[in-house]
């Protein structure tokens, strides 16, 4: 698929109506073993929509991850942030797997971020790479080379380059599917080093 079709694919993540939210794909890796990584319990489970989790966690203050298998991959969906921390990253891809994720908060910050066998190898904010206005303009990875973004279409191409990389498409059906999801811990008392766990 060339890359502007796989561009088009994604439209619906640029929709203002979804306003925040973190995608992971994780290679080599079970279900079971991506919410440990992600700092949640496996065994307790529920079923919930994106909208049923938001909901919960707005009126809760709690987070949640809801997780699909897709093609020998795992996709982990949040109305949060979890996704987005490279500790994460590097614990959801040790031991030979490889991890990717798109973030999106209400404050217009963008991120993704791509690890592979426990080490983070990019991670950018895409808009920066936007705004010409922007001090600092960060150096793609090799895994972004050839890709420009747009503001109109920002989540759109995350996403593209997400798919590229991994090899896997994201359903926006998940979004209204029940999926199998999980309470997390806060990353106040997941790490024993916080300020190293945001580092790449």
């Amino acid at each position: 698929m060339v890359w502007e079709e796989l561009v088009a694919r994604y439209a619906w993540a640029d929709r203002d109506e979804l306003e925040a939210y973190t995608f992971s794909v994780v290679a080599g890796r079970t279900e079971d073993e991506v919410i440990r990584a992600f700092g949640g319990d496996a065994d307790g489970a529920r079923m919930m929509t994106f909208a049923e989790a938001a909901d919960e966690q707005a009126e809760q203050c709690c987070a949640l991850l809801r997780v699909v298998t897709a093609e020998a991959h795992v996709v982990a969906v949040e109305w949060g942030y979890h996704g987005s921390i490279p500790e994460i990253a590097r614990r959801a891809s040790a031991g030979g797997g490889e991890f990717f994720s798109v973030h999106r908060d209400v404050n217009a910050r963008y991120q993704v971020m791509h690890a592979v066998d426990g080490r983070v190898d990019g991670m950018f904010d895409p808009f920066e790479l936007e705004a010409a206005w922007a001090e600092f303009q960060p150096e793609l990875p090799v895994w972004a080379e050839g890709v420009s973004f747009h503001m109109e279409t920002l989540c759109a191409e995350s996403f593209a380059l997400m798919e590229r990389t991994m090899g896997v498409p994201v359903d926006p059906a998940w979004l209204d599917t029940r999926l199998r999801t999980v309470l997390l811990a806060s990353p106040d008392t997941l790490f024993e080093d916080p300020v190293a766990a945001w580092s790449p």
